[in-house]
């Protein structure tokens, strides 16, 4: 085996090396997006249902303190 061949054998490696590199760099990139896509999906969803909750209070609230005003007024059209 010549010089040659010796040094093209280690730069196939090397190639092949780099290559490995490059695709676990883009396995763990495209990872890390998903993660990413998840984590903000899961965000919006807490972000949406909080929403919910916050705008089902206050009407709540409301019905009650219809309630409470119906009863005050049953209470002293009774008295």
């Amino acid at each position: 085996m010549g010089i040659k061949d010796q040094f093209q054998d280690k730069a196939n490696d090397l190639a092949g090396k780099a290559k490995g590199a490059m695709g676990s760099e883009k396995e763990e990139a495209s990872e890390r997006a998903s993660q990413a896509r998840d984590d903000a999906q899961e965000r919006g969803s807490q972000a949406e249902e909080e929403s919910r909750e916050r705008s089902a209070k206050p009407q709540d609230e409301t019905q009650r303190a219809a309630q409470e005003q119906q009863d005050k007024f049953n209470q002293d059209y009774d008295a």
